[in-house]
């Protein structure tokens, strides 16, 4: 029974820990918790946030210096969202393929 509710317990902490933090509500110390958003980033994104609440993340992205879709995509996949939404913007992979798809294939005759 011990091992049941310790296993439950530990389970209900690691869900807690992966939970979405919208930023729209979030306060200094839930950004902080997102990878890679430290004190600086926060306070700009708090600083912002005081002049209205972020439409979507092309907003926010442009709001806040140091936000970009590099840096949005990451934040959202360690659970940052807005409005509840998670960046759905381009990902870095597209223009690797481009560039292996533009080759030229040389033809010697």
């Amino acid at each position: 029974m011990l091992k049941k509710i310790l296993c439950t317990t530990a389970l209900l902490f690691s869900l807690s820990s992966f939970a979405a933090v919208d930023v729209n509500k979030a306060n200094a110390a839930d950004l902080d918790g997102i990878k890679g958003i430290g004190p600086s980033l926060s306070g700009k994104i708090l600083k912002e946030r005081n002049k209205g609440n972020y439409k979507d993340w092309p907003d926010l992205m442009h709001r806040v210096s140091g936000m970009g879709e590099k840096s949005s995509a990451k934040f959202s996949a360690q659970g940052l969202t807005v409005n509840g939404s998670g960046y759905q913007g381009g990902g870095a992979s597209e223009p690797a393929k481009a560039k292996s798809a533009d080759k030229p294939k040389s033809t010697k005759s």
